[in-house]
């Protein structure tokens, strides 16, 4: 008997579960599901009642002046060329970077990480002034390399805090059998460790890809040009018209969006595998 309300009572609430688990995630994804809805409306139909929710006439109209009056297309080109770089550059400094510490400074190493970490305990609008200065007398304004090399300045800090927990993780004797099979030092991070701890490389490339995609503040300061503006800053500028349409708004933001979203859900089993390593220790 009491098996059977055991079983009851995890069947109850493994059902309320999924009940509440559902909720959530219909309350989560309801904004974009609006967004990806109110796209294809046309104009006279979200001027008329904008509270229906399914479109009655869907029209890629607004999809059509986004790319091709607005040229919004040269906007993303810049987001991810930004941010690929800033991605690619970032891991490829942060992961030698953790290794070392791991390997061959571990104790100044855990000094260095917290020293690194709490350069994120200042908020971004505080370092503006200062990055604009530098970034003007090297004549890095309205390019996008200094662009990438401010948010560089914030992604390496982050990264190598966290690759130090995933390189940690690797074994030591791993290293030392492939040393003795004749591996040098650098055939050993790149044949051996690196494998090991690809999904987490992958979790923090994804990290600072978006963090560069979403990126607002820095790139309206540093990039007073329309022609390199990111998305962030293009679909910001749409505010500031004097009719807003709310359409090509809504297609716009879609833009954005939805290529984060769908490579986020090709890659989440990798982060949450590499995230999960990182946390064993």
């Amino acid at each position: 008997m009491g098996k059977k309300k055991f079983l009851r009572r995890g069947w109850f609430g493994t059902t309320i579960s999924y009940i509440y688990l559902t909720l959530l995630a219909i309350v989560a994804a309801f904004p974009l599901v609006w967004i990806l809805l109110s796209s294809v409306k046309s104009k006279s139909e979200l001027a008329g009642d904008p509270t229906v929710f399914f479109p009655t006439h869907i029209t890629f109209e607004n999809f059509r002046i986004v790319f091709e009056q607005l040229n919004f297309g040269r906007n993303v080109g810049n987001s991810v060329l930004v941010a690929l770089s800033t991605t690619l550059v970032a891991i490829a400094i942060s992961a030698l970077g953790a290794y070392g510490i791991v390997r061959f400074f571990p104790k100044f190493g855990r000094k260095l990480t917290r020293v690194l970490i709490t350069t994120y305990m200042f908020p971004p609008i505080l370092l503006a002034v200062p990055y604009s200065i530098i970034m003007g007398k090297f004549g890095m304004m309205n390019n996008r390399i200094g662009l990438v090399i401010v948010y560089m300045s914030f992604s390496v800090p982050y990264a190598i805090w966290l690759l130090v927990g995933f390189f940690q993780t690797v074994p030591i004797g791993i290293e030392e059998a492939a040393r003795i099979d004749g591996a040098n030092k650098l055939q050993v991070f790149y044949r051996v460790v690196l494998p090991i701890v690809a999904p987490s490389i992958v979790a923090v490339a994804i990290y600072t890809f978006i963090n560069a995609w979403n990126e607002f503040l820095y790139s309206l300061i540093l990039i007073n040009s329309s022609e390199k503006a990111t998305v962030a800053v293009a679909l910001k500028s749409l505010e500031g018209q004097e009719v807003l349409d709310w359409g090509v708004m809504m297609a716009a933001s879609a833009v954005v969006v939805i290529p984060s979203v769908i490579f986020f859900m090709l890659i989440q089993k990798k982060i949450a595998g590499g995230l999960a390593a990182g946390a064993v220790k």
